[in-house]
């Protein structure tokens, strides 16, 4: 049997970063102690894996901290069943936990280089519930909507509008909002009366980038 030498490390942070922390789903933990995360990092960069911080993944982005990535999940409530939205691959991920959760993941990520790289990871660690197209996030992806649950994971100052008419009744949307100096995570909540939105804990994202 191979054993897998990060698996201590996972575990450590499971348990340091973000359980102490107050993540409850237990779903969200375990899928968070199976992905091993250095898959998603450059060679340069793959002692830092588990680290508490962000970690850059080249073309002025980042793989988001464990705990935020496990915070964004669990706001989404997600079931076997959901559909979700992802905006913005990046790394994959976080692509890769919401496939654990969700019966399918749409992805958009408008760096081709990125996109195209976590596409092929992701096909070879054998998920075949997500798909990814290398597209501006800000209009979603319509032909797929609607969608139980939408993750963005770059920073806009308004939510862009084609995202929540993208959301079914009783979805779930979680982003960061704000400016470069000041951020937080907001969960918007469709419901038969309208929108609820919620603010959340403080964030620094790199900022949603547009064609």
């Amino acid at each position: 049997m191979t054993v897998d030498p990060y698996q201590k490390l996972r575990e450590r942070m499971v348990a340091h970063q973000i359980e102490a922390r107050g993540v409850k789903d237990q779903r969200v933990l375990g899928a968070m102690r199976k992905i091993p995360r250095h898959f998603f990092l450059p060679e340069e960069y793959i002692e830092e894996a588990y680290s508490d911080e962000p970690v850059p993944i080249g073309l002025e982005q980042t793989i988001s901290q464990p705990y935020i990535v496990a915070v964004m999940t669990e706001l989404l409530a997600l079931s076997p069943k959901h559909r979700v939205l992802e905006v913005g691959t990046g790394s994959g991920y976080q692509t890769a936990i919401l496939a654990e959760l969700a019966g399918e993941v749409y992805s958009l990520e408008i760096v081709a280089e990125l996109g195209k790289r976590a596409a092929d990871l992701l096909t070879s660690l054998g998920y075949k519930n997500v798909w990814i197209k290398i597209a501006d996030g800000y209009n979603g992806w319509a032909e797929m909507a609607p969608f139980d649950a939408i993750i963005v994971t770059a920073c806009a100052e308004e939510l862009p509008p084609p995202l929540l008419g993208q959301l079914k009744n009783g979805g779930r949307l979680v982003a960061p909002l704000g400016t470069e100096r000041e951020q937080y995570l907001y969960l918007f909540i469709r419901t038969e009366e309208g929108v609820v939105k919620k603010r959340g804990v403080p964030v620094r994202f790199v900022p949603l980038t547009r064609q």
